[in-house]
């Protein structure tokens, strides 16, 4: 069906139909980072970062599954074309991080609670699309290239996989799905992770939204006749672009981040009504609206400086194995930590 359709349209209806899987598993599956970063510290159960892991496990052998079947070039990925800055990915990630938990939620966790109703989060959603713009090409565009400019790592490698392919002399799928079933194994050490099947159900699908983007936009670049980056989900620029969309299709039309963000909020606004849980919420502290707006400004510039979010950087780059991916996430985790422990306990200690 798809190959009579034009590339955008092709790529549009991909990235929705990978958007409704993962819209879904944040409203039935409760996948959300902050909310597994919360448990882990603060209520000491461990099964929604497991969750994560699971996810990043299914994403990851089915990413290198799909280079061991020729069906995916590791060197015509978003991130391992972009040039990997260390420090940008570990300021980048701490702003997000810490933006998150002042947000209470990611890009992609705000789209899926305004999916379900919540008018909070679409304040977190218009101003971490502007602020990601504002960074990304925006007044603050030339500080932030010359920033990563100045603090590239030159590397000849593509990613983990690439590197250790190199060292062990195994081919680079082979070392990829190797590293996956580990990843996985951790995953699956804990018998409330194994015992709880919506977790099981969700972590994989998540996993297999990310793959069905990475397969998706290398078929249309190898086949369509346009020119187009293969690449996955993520939540930061593409709420930009939705907005350039809404407001002038000529200025931005249809694109995978496009129809991405649209599977989202289709498949939390099902995912609510399935559950019974739709229903409008509004903000009614101006200090919750100043922590939010703040937060989604930090979120804006943090994932743009870092190349990614917690679905970009945290799965999709996670999912080949690139360089940014564990030091991003490992990043936000910080920030995220950072923040949470600010709201929940402040950060002075009586004796």
């Amino acid at each position: 069906m798809l190959d009579n359709l034009p590339d955008v349209w092709a790529l549009t209806i991909i990235g929705f139909a990978g958007g409704a899987v993962l819209g879904l598993a944040a409203r039935l599956g409760r996948f959300c980072t902050l909310g597994a970063i919360e448990d882990f510290l603060y209520q000491g159960s461990s099964v929604r970062l497991r969750m994560w892991a699971l996810a990043i496990a299914v994403a990851t052998f089915g990413s290198f599954a799909l280079v061991a079947a020729g069906h995916l070039d590791l060197s015509q990925t978003t991130y391992q074309q972009t040039a990997w800055s260390p420090p940008a990915s570990i300021l980048g990630g701490l702003l997000f991080g810490y933006g998150m938990s002042l947000a209470g939620n990611c890009g992609f966790g705000a789209l899926a609670r305004f999916g379900g109703g919540d008018l909070r989060s679409f304040v977190i959603v218009l101003v971490m699309g502007v602020a990601a713009y504002v960074m990304l090409s925006g007044p603050l565009a030339a500080m932030r290239e010359a920033f990563v400019e100045s603090t590239t790592l030159p590397t000849s490698y593509l990613g983990y996989a690439d590197l250790a392919a190199a060292i062990v002399g195994a081919p680079v799928s082979i070392i990829g799905m190797a590293i996956a079933a580990c990843i996985g194994v951790a995953a699956f050490s804990s018998k409330q992770l194994r015992r709880d099947k919506n977790a099981l159900i969700w972590g994989c699908s998540v996993g297999l939204a990310i793959v069905s983007g990475w397969a998706g936009t290398q078929w249309v670049a190898n086949t369509g006749f346009s020119a187009t980056t293969v690449h996955s989900h993520t939540y930061t620029v593409p709420l930009g672009e939705t907005l350039i969309f809404l407001m002038t299709a000529s200025g931005g039309g249809l694109s995978f981040g496009v129809g991405s963000v649209f599977g989202v909020l289709v498949g939390a606004f099902s995912g609510s009504l399935i559950k019974g849980h739709f229903r409008w919420e509004a903000c009614e502290d101006p200090r919750e609206l100043k922590r939010q707006f703040l937060g989604a400004t930090l979120m804006g510039f943090g994932a743009v400086l870092a190349v990614g979010c917690t679905i970009g950087q945290g799965i999709s780059a996670f999912s080949v194995l690139a360089f940014s991916a564990p030091v991003t996430f490992a990043a936000i985790f910080a920030g995220a930590a950072l923040g949470l422990r600010q709201l929940i306990t402040g950060f002075s200690t009586s004796y």
